[in-house]
């Protein structure tokens, strides 16, 4: 049964049809949400969140976009209203625990590697999550749809409901902020002046 028919027979009331859509799409939305969150938990309550959301109001999704893109889209509005939300109660802390293991990936390093290489790429994964982290919602929303979830230009323009244009530049900017950052916390060097 493809997507569409899915879509369709979940319209029409298919708790099933709909589950199998959850299925497809569970993993993303988590991930999507966990890297706007930066936190496991917060990541699956918004993911849960977006599906009862999507269960919700799926009759107002026309298909005149993927529903992939209309989820995202969902998915990252609440993630954009928690996080202000979180913020105006002064509750948002951009520590967290190292030994937090749900955080951290473990990924199989390549033998050809030194200790010491491993170790620093690992703390420069660190400081550009925590860097992204300190980046305004729309600029993290931006950054992550085209940089980890790997969206083209359209697609993100879709799920944010944006010009291309202002995409572009939302990013541009979003890119600009990140190097800031990481600039000003010494995980980043400036080049040389050109002579």
């Amino acid at each position: 049964m493809t997507e569409q028919e899915l879509v369709a027979r979940a319209q029409k009331g298919s708790e099933d049809a709909f589950a199998q859509l959850m299925g497809a799409y569970q993993n993303k939305v988590y991930h999507l949400a966990l890297r706007l969150t930066s936190s496991p938990d917060d990541a699956a309550e918004l993911t849960q969140e977006a599906f009862f959301k999507a269960w919700q109001s799926l009759s107002s999704f026309q298909g005149s976009s993927a529903f992939s893109t209309w989820l995202y889209r969902l998915t990252n509005n609440l993630c954009i209203d928690f996080l202000r939300s979180k913020r105006r109660r002064q509750v948002i802390s951009s520590a967290q625990s190292l030994d937090d293991e749900e955080l951290h990936q473990r990924e199989v390093p390549d033998p050809r590697l030194t200790p010491q290489g491993e170790v620093e790429r690992q703390e420069l994964r660190e400081a550009v999550r925590q860097a992204i982290d300190l980046l305004s919602p729309e600029h993290r929303s931006v950054l992550v749809l085209r940089e980890i979830s790997g969206l083209s230009y359209t697609e993100i323009a879709q799920v944010l409901d944006l010009e291309e244009g202002t995409v572009k530049s939302r990013l541009a900017r979003a890119r600009l902020a990140l190097r800031k950052i990481l600039l000003a916390h010494g995980n980043l060097f400036a080049p040389p002046p050109s002579n």
